[in-house]
């Protein structure tokens, strides 16, 4: 196995910057979920431009829906077809939509 690139100390500081710049703008995504803020529908539409919520994984965005947890989530997923590790960006149309579906009715 290779090793990672030796990267220099101003290159690892803005390495571990953008880490948790995407993490922040993850967690906030989430919130705005949670408190019923963002729609799902609006969170789909982002992820095709923003690359930070288009590689948020499927799993936690249902999670942090109101009224849906950890187990109900995973039913969605597994009804609808869609891999636990799956990223947004990688939905297709159709999982997009019966994903919309599937959580409306929750």
């Amino acid at each position: 196995m290779p090793l990672p690139p030796q990267l220099t100390p101003e290159q690892r500081a803005a390495a571990l910057a953008k880490g948790a710049e995407a993490r922040r703008a993850r967690a906030e995504v989430k919130e705005r979920l949670k408190t019923g803020s963002m729609p799902l529908s609006e969170l789909l539409t982002q992820a095709e431009k923003d690359e930070i919520i288009g590689r948020m994984k499927v799993l936690s965005v249902i999670e942090s829906l109101p009224g849906i947890g950890k187990i109900k989530a995973r039913r969605i997923m597994e009804d609808i077809g869609i891999a636990e590790t799956r990223r947004v960006q990688g939905l297709g149309a159709v999982q997009r939509r019966r994903l919309l579906e599937e959580t409306e009715r929750h």
